[in-house]
């Protein structure tokens, strides 16, 4: 092997920090390193990674040495600290464009904004290849294209769970997804969800810190590790909003963005989301023994059978404009009609 790329030792150092969407690399070069592009010199390193893939990362500010943003063509120099920030491949799943109702609160040449309804799931995956949020853009990004163009698909960022409702961007094309991917890397975006939890608070704000990663005992689904030997940091904000007693309407700021974080720290502080059946939230966990309460919060789950949260607000900075925008959207009717019951029951 070249001096130009050295066989990987002790001096080097990868870290991989996945977040279902993307990827972050970090790298020691060699004491030997030969001067070398950094775009050659990563896609040597990094599994399946395309030539433009980390040209789009370095134009988007993604790949940094010793700190500071580079271009493609800077050249690696011996014991450089590079770290890049990556979009994962597309999944082996071809995506069926499918003419699905999707209401898109925004729209330019680079990026998509949507409420997505609650019950879509937004990729298609083992079970689910159809009816995704992603076959419905797919299906609007064909129509709008000269000549309906097919096989044009979205480039997601994010996500948002089947069952939670909410908006959701979605980029055009890589250059918009890698910018966007970093904002969500480095928590730089803006998010807000509103949650109707089990149980009241002493106080009107405060914080959840701990780790999540997959529950020992059901791989399914995701536990809190509080002593961080497992899973990856998490930190949820909340504000109570407004108090029925026996739950709580909360506003939850995402300071990261874990599956399932939001659901997974108030099931750890025993507060879980109303009617959240995967973390215990789908049974009467506070109030009375009467007969009338029991059916009017089994009427309540029937209503919003599914759990109590809405992404309510997202905000960024645009990948080409640089300018910060925000999108906002009302809980759909389920969870308004529940949340308006649970206040006129705490008048009554």
């Amino acid at each position: 092997m070249s001096a130009d790329l050295p066989e990987m030792n002790e001096d080097q150092e990868v870290l991989e920090e996945s977040q279902d969407l993307y990827e972050h690399y970090r790298f020691v070069a060699d004491k030997g390193q030969g001067l070398l592009r950094i775009d050659k010199f990563l896609m040597v390193r990094i599994e399946n990674a395309t030539r433009n893939k980390i040209q789009q990362a370095a134009h988007a500010g993604n790949i940094l040495v010793n700190g500071l943003p580079v271009k493609p063509n800077y050249r690696v120099k011996p014991l450089d600290v590079i770290s890049i920030v990556l979009s994962h491949p597309p999944r082996e799943i071809e995506i069926i464009a499918e003419n699905i109702p999707v209401e898109i609160l925004y729209e330019d040449s680079d990026l998509l904004v949507v409420n997505k309804q609650a019950g879509m799931v937004v990729h298609p995956a083992y079970g689910n290849y159809t009816g995704t949020l992603v076959n419905a853009l797919a299906f609007h990004l064909q129509e709008i294209s000269p000549d309906k163009e097919p096989g044009r698909t979205p480039f997601l960022v994010h996500r948002i769970d089947k069952d939670t409702s909410g908006v959701m961007i979605a980029a055009k094309n890589e250059l918009a997804q890698a910018r966007l991917a970093a904002q969500f890397f480095h928590h730089t975006i803006d998010r807000h969800y509103l949650a109707l939890v089990w149980g009241d608070f002493e106080d009107d704000k405060g914080t959840i810190t701990g780790h999540i990663g997959r529950s020992i005992r059901d791989r399914k689904v995701f536990a809190v590790f509080p002593d961080g030997s497992q899973g990856r940091h998490a930190v949820t904000h909340y504000t109570v909003i407004e108090r029925f007693g026996y739950v709580t309407l909360l506003d939850c700021k995402l300071e990261t963005g874990r599956t399932h974080q939001i659901r997974v720290h108030f099931q750890h502080i025993r507060h879980p989301l109303f009617g959240d059946e995967t973390y215990g939230g789908n049974v009467i966990l506070k109030g009375t023994t009467f007969t009338k309460y029991k059916q009017f919060v089994n009427n309540c789950f029937a209503i919003l059978p599914r759990q109590a949260l809405h992404a309510r607000l997202l905000a960024f900075i645009h990948p080409t404009t640089k300018q910060w925008i925000q999108f906002e959207s009302e809980p759909p009717e389920d969870m308004a009609t529940v949340i308006e019951r649970w206040r006129r029951y705490r008048k009554e």
